[in-house]
């Protein structure tokens, strides 16, 4: 609980590095259900008036927000999202960044706001005596952009970007080229930001790159997910280059994953209650309960974690993403993967979520991972045994001798799933999940009525 000494405290070291860094603007931010970040910017002697009392805004201009008729909202920013913008920071005057909560005119949280949905499933978790942890992976690609005339400019509103990535890297490599400078300034970025990074490097596909970040609070990695996102486009876009968090840009090669990191703490954060050290996997009762309960609703959960018509162009087997719904120690195949701990690092035990792309609303995909984890408690799932073989050497026929199941195959089967998976509606409430049924449905609708360039040349001059 925060006390008022403890916001008294940080409003005044938010006011000093503010001061410090002279400070002119503060962009309020928050995100649709979509996840795409939203903001207002106030002049700086505004910010203490917003802290106070917040700031109104027209609701009804957010998709999934609100209707004409309930339109007014206002933003609480939550001081411990505040930093200095870096691509903004000017001696004549910085721009500042806090990311807020949304509330309705008569002070509740707002239903619709994806930040409040996550704290609605970690306030069921702490009141279960969990402290919910994750560190999620976003992987993503850099291209070069093409200007057509040697200017910089869009077409029909994309980036005209090189149809090949940016560098000739692999996994792990040591490249001279741009794109590890531009990966360093993207970690520094990401560091004057508040957001400690732990390891960057080459991706297994040309030109695709991974920065990690700390394991953390699920608020707090949500917050770094959003603000991660946002903070590289704007670095390579300084180069003139592009990031993308596309899950499956390119036919052929891996696409994007956000594996996803978690684990169960006591509220004082001093012991790991997935680890227990007598069992083989070293994974206790609780975690065996908790990752029944991820595998149990994986199909229903599937479209919140991969939320887009091309997530399920990355789901396929062949890529290292993972379709089989079962999981492993060491088979990278399987959706959840036992990490190896170090030896004498409790602590570290954890289970990685494979299935998750970066496209995601980070904040409703923690909410729905955590529902499908404490509903397995709730009922004291029986985890399935593990399966140790790679999956995608397998036909049809021995992966039902298994008895594995596998993700849905479209955007559209995964929104069946969703639909008839109570306890992931339940999580989202029933706002949330009326707004992202419908906005899918649409862009699910949209693209089935597309005629691809695939189909013409496949078809046009032979039919």
């Amino acid at each position: 609980m925060v006390t008022t000494t403890d916001k008294v405290a940080t409003m005044q070291r938010v006011f000093e590095q503010a001061t410090a860094a002279n400070v002119r603007f503060v962009s309020l931010q928050f995100t649709d259900i979509m996840g795409v970040v939203k903001n207002v910017h106030i002049p700086f002697h505004k910010f203490g008036d917003a802290v106070d009392h917040g700031l109104w805004f027209d609701g009804s201009s957010i998709e999934g927000f609100a209707r004409i008729h309930e339109s007014d909202m206002f933003l609480d920013p939550d001081l411990d999202t505040f930093g200095i913008i870096p691509w903004e920071r000017d001696p004549d005057g910085s721009t500042a960044k806090v990311i807020c909560d949304v509330y309705t005119p008569d002070g509740e949280p707002f239903a619709g706001d994806p930040r409040g949905v996550l704290r609605r499933q970690l306030k069921r978790a702490q009141d279960m005596g969990f402290r919910y942890m994750t560190g999620p992976e976003l992987e993503f690609f850099m291209l070069r952009r093409r200007p057509a005339d040697g200017l910089d400019h869009e077409q029909n509103g994309l980036p005209q970007v090189e149809p090949l990535p940016h560098d000739q890297a692999g996994y792990f490599d040591l490249t001279t080229d741009e794109a590890s400078n531009v990966r360093k300034e993207m970690v520094e970025a990401l560091e004057e930001l508040g957001i400690v990074v732990e390891a960057s490097h080459h991706e297994v596909a040309i030109g695709q790159h991974e920065i990690d970040f700390k394991y953390d609070d699920a608020m707090r990695t949500a917050d770094n997910a959003v603000t991660f996102r946002t903070t590289l486009k704007a670095i390579a876009q300084q180069h003139g280059l592009y990031a993308t968090f596309m899950p499956k840009p390119f036919h052929g090669i891996n696409g994007n994953g956000m594996h996803t990191h978690q684990s169960l703490w006591a509220l004082d954060g001093k012991k790991n209650l997935f680890f227990d050290a007598s069992d083989e996997y070293q994974l206790s009762a609780t975690a065996r309960s908790f990752m029944a309960g991820l595998l149990a609703h994986a199909r229903g959960m599937i479209a919140v974690l991969a939320p887009l018509v091309n997530s399920y162009k990355r789901l396929v087997p062949g890529y290292e993403a993972p379709v089989y719904i079962s999981w492993a120690r060491i088979n990278r195949s399987a959706l959840i993967r036992i990490p190896q701990a170090s030896r004498g690092r409790p602590e570290a035990t954890r289970l990685e979520l494979r299935c998750p792309d970066p496209s995601c609303n980070p904040y409703l995909a923690f909410a729905a991972m955590l529902a499908a984890g404490l509903d397995g408690i709730q009922r004291n799932l029986e985890l399935s045994r593990p399966v140790e073989e790679n999956l995608y050497h397998f036909d049809d026929t021995m992966i039902r001798k298994q008895g594995v199941q596998t993700l849905p195959g479209s955007l559209d089967e995964a929104l069946q799933e969703f639909a008839a998976d109570e306890v992931i509606q339940s999580a989202l409430g029933a706002h949330v999940c009326e707004w992202f049924m419908e906005a899918k449905r649409a862009e699910w609708n949209e693209y089935r009525m597309q005629v691809t360039p695939w189909e013409l040349e496949r078809y046009l001059t032979t039919y």
